[in-house]
């Protein structure tokens, strides 16, 4: 039913099925491409002549040591090369939401760890067939709504433009991290829900670009775009990296319900195997990574992080998405064999995806940020905007 979606496969749990239960698991839900958070071999080669797309990490800790040309050939030597051409390997992410830690180190180390794995693909011959990324929260935007006037953090932007010019030179695709649940979650009363998940809705208008919008998500990629376009990068392509709705949550995690994780899911999977692309690139395919494979019991932070997963342990599904392969699963599958192990890939912060949102409500737009470093809060906009039946508020968290 789907033909472009990806899904990612994260491991900071004790209970999972091993690679090659997980295998069937995958092709249910009709996806043809992986995201790993590293390198894991039991992975690369229990999914060896399937057919199945990887993206494969370097976590946030190596990449000082990319600096060095020979750790970088090496680690590529053996995380990559040394499963191609079975197992179809084809990007390679270094580090994840870099840019909105705040740590000057990791930030520092970034560019040159992107620089040093492609310079070892390249001498590798490797390059052709394999490119060099990293995935950004979307919190590296300053401005988010109208989409058409999408930009980044002004105090960013010194960072992000050679990381930009690495894209372009290289032909690799921007990753950003999107998650319309969060705009749900800080602002449940304002936030419409039936836009946040794919619902019939009236949607909303971009004033400048007079695109009509049905659903947060494409507004989202649509901001991307246009922040790309103002530094002049309007040929990259946006791939969306993370995006997803948990089942379970806290008392505070308002919408973190199982209905809103089948909808939202189950309606992403419906909308991208109906529609190619967003209203500002209309005929630009869309490449979704959905968060996540499996709920992941030893993941920190809120409940909701641990409950992202489409599918259980035992290889049952969480929900039932609508379509045929997950439903089939549901009724005829057998639980799969769990491992004790416990495989730790370089963990995403629980809080560094949720601090950048669009949000819709009723009568007024407000460009709100924070620091969760800081822990400060400060006021940025707030200004009116009507639009024909309905108004729209937009809310930016860093």
């Amino acid at each position: 039913m789907v033909g472009s979606i990806g899904i990612n496969y994260g491991q900071i749990a004790n209970n999972l099925p091993t690679p090659d239960n997980v295998i069937p698991l995958v092709k249910s839900i009709g996806a043809t491409k992986v995201k790993l958070y590293d390198a894991d071999p039991r992975v690369l080669k229990a999914f060896a002549n399937t057919g199945v797309e990887f993206i494969v990490g370097l976590g946030n800790e190596y990449l000082s040591k990319m600096r060095d040309p020979d750790k970088a050939q090496a680690w590529v030597k053996a995380n990559v090369q040394a499963y191609l051409p079975a197992t179809k390997i084809t990007c390679i992410t270094i580090g994840n939401e870099i840019l909105t830690f705040n740590d000057t180190s990791l930030t520092d180390n970034l560019l040159p760890a992107m620089q040093g794995i492609q310079t070892a693909l390249v001498n590798l011959g490797l390059d052709k067939q394999v490119s060099v990324t990293t995935a950004h929260s979307l919190a590296v935007l300053d401005v988010s709504f109208p989409p058409s006037a999408g930009s980044f953090r002004k105090d960013l932007v010194g960072s992000i433009t050679p990381i930009l010019n690495f894209h372009a030179k290289t032909n690799s695709p921007f990753l950003i991290n999107a998650y319309p649940f969060f705009a749900f979650k800080s602002n449940p009363k304002q936030v419409s829900l039936d836009f946040v998940l794919f619902q019939p809705n009236q949607g909303v208008v971009d004033p400048k670009s007079n695109f009509h919008y049905d659903n947060m998500l494409f507004a989202q990629i649509d901001a991307v775009y246009s922040a790309l376009a103002s530094l002049g990068y309007s040929k990259l392509p946006v791939h969306i990296s993370e995006t997803g709705w948990p089942s379970k949550g806290d008392e505070d995690e308002v919408g973190a319900t199982l209905e809103n994780a089948k909808k939202y899911n189950g309606n992403l999977f419906k909308t991208i195997s109906q529609r190619k692309g967003t209203p500002m690139r209309p005929n630009t395919d869309l490449n979704i990574y959905v968060f996540a494979l499996f709920n992941e019991n030893m993941k920190p932070g809120p409940t909701s992080e641990r409950n992202y997963g489409l599918f259980k342990p035992d290889g049952s599904p969480a929900y039932l998405l609508g379509i045929n392969g997950t439903d089939a699963i549901s009724t005829n599958s057998t639980p799969t064999t769990a491992t004790t192990t416990t495989t730790t890939p370089a963990p995403r912060s629980p809080e560094s995806s949720s601090t950048g949102y669009l949000s819709i409500s009723a009568a007024v737009k407000v460009m709100f940020w924070t620091s969760w470093w800081c822990f400060y809060f400060r006021f940025f906009c707030c200004c009116f905007v009507y639009l024909t039946w309905e108004s729209v508020v937009v809310c930016g968290m860093i």
